[in-house]
């Protein structure tokens, strides 16, 4: 992707780490069969094909990462919202919204460095 050269990779690596404990939560707390299952499944496919892109950058504009990173926090806030109204019946609910907020963070972050070295 151009103007990668600029990235600081650490912080690229950070979110596909956050992208796939996200993604592995998400899945996890699907098989509990409560109201959040298909937000748990959405946020779950959302983070493995933002950790996949991020893998090879090739195809990517900086326009289509920004696109696609705004998605992938979307989607995790929604499965964040959902759990949440559930995380004090289920500790897998819980760690599930904390494996989402760590993935909106981790996505921010690539998102600022971005604008920076733009």
């Amino acid at each position: 992707m151009p103007d990668m050269a600029m990235m600081d990779m650490s912080v690229l690596q950070a979110c596909m780490d956050a992208c796939a404990a996200c993604e592995q939560a998400c899945t996890v707390c699907s098989t509990q069969m409560m109201d959040c299952a298909p937000a748990c499944m959405n946020c779950a496919d959302m983070c493995h094909t933002m950790m996949r892109s991020m893998l090879r950058m090739q195809g990517m504009t900086p326009a289509s990462m920004m696109a696609m990173l705004d998605a992938c926090i979307a989607m995790c806030q929604m499965c964040m919202d959902e759990c949440m109204e559930h995380a004090d019946m289920s500790e897998v609910c819980r760690l599930c919204a904390q494996a989402c907020q760590a993935c909106m963070d981790a996505c921010t972050a690539v998102k600022d460095r971005m604008m920076a070295s733009a």
